[in-house]
């Protein structure tokens, strides 16, 4: 039997991340259904732009639009958090574990402490916040949690060597939490989410290489707005595996059919990659 997300008044959701991109888009979306909103994020300045953007989608005066500081790979500070939450609003009914950080490069390139702050942000801090939740959720018997990933969580490109290991991570975490969570009444659902236009992609989009810039426009990309719909919606109808946007799909499933021979597709188009690549050097020369 299939656990479903309760979006409705009354209700609880902590969102981390939820300062911009996909964690904001989803905030702003469970406003508008009546929900008391908590928003985690490490930028105050940043957070209180994005309560005020939550704020106009307030349905009733009752509802809770607030936010907390927190490093969510700092798990001082996420128990802090949480505890803060639980005490003025109850414990979470929800938690969207958003929060994530990426950067793209050449494994050569990249220094070990990008390696280290993937892990700590987007893994430790997806458990961390998620442990420390999961106490008022297992006590009351309900709840519902979801994992933001990403299809690089799924099949791994070349310059996210870093980046796709961490959302690896928070898949394989997810896979065994949602069949823990099922005896005990609590949802899971993991969201795939191709390039997404945010703060993030304007960030990594700087900086990564000619290869995965080509592979990425390959599957265009979604608002944060889309993914948000389609998150919520997927969560309503008790969905483990969410995947915003057709051509997520497409990889997907092709991944499932074809194992690993999917890789000399990946192969041939980084090669044409790498010739458009050098064709508009020698232009440029």
């Amino acid at each position: 039997m299939k656990i479903r997300a309760k979006l409705e008044i009354g209700k609880v959701a902590l969102v981390t991340g939820g300062s911009s991109g996909i964690g904001k888009a989803i905030a702003c979306a469970l406003a508008k259904r009546g929900m008391d909103v908590w928003l985690v994020a490490q930028r105050k300045e940043l957070l209180e732009s994005a309560r005020m953007e939550v704020e106009i989608y307030r349905q009733n005066p009752s509802q809770t639009i607030a936010t907390v500081s927190a490093d969510v790979a700092n798990l001082e500070q996420v128990q802090m958090a949480v505890e803060k939450v639980s005490e003025k609003s109850g414990s979470p009914d929800l938690l969207v574990n958003s929060a994530g950080v990426a950067h793209p490069g050449y494994v050569q390139d990249l220094d070990i402490s990008i390696f280290n702050w993937m892990m700590e942000v987007n893994y430790f801090g997806t458990v961390y916040v998620t442990k420390e939740v999961l106490r008022g959720m297992m006590k009351r018997g309900s709840g519902y949690i979801v994992n933001i990933s990403s299809m690089v969580g799924i099949i791994s490109i070349i310059g996210y060597t870093a980046y796709g290991a961490s959302k690896f991570a928070i898949k394989g975490f997810s896979d065994a939490l949602r069949q823990e969570m099922k005896l005990n009444g609590i949802g899971v659902s993991l969201v795939l989410p191709s390039d997404t236009d945010t703060p993030q992609l304007e960030y990594e989009n700087k900086i990564k290489p000619p290869e995965t810039k080509a592979l990425g426009s390959m599957t265009g990309s979604m608002t944060a707005d889309e993914v948000a719909k389609v998150t919520l919606s997927g969560i309503e109808r008790g969905r483990y595996m969410i995947i915003p946007g057709l051509e997520g799909k497409i990889y997907y499933h092709l991944n499932g059919l074809l194992g690993l021979g999917i890789n000399p597709i990946l192969d041939y188009l980084i090669a044409d990659a790498v010739k458009k690549k050098n064709k508009s050097r020698s232009k440029e020369a």
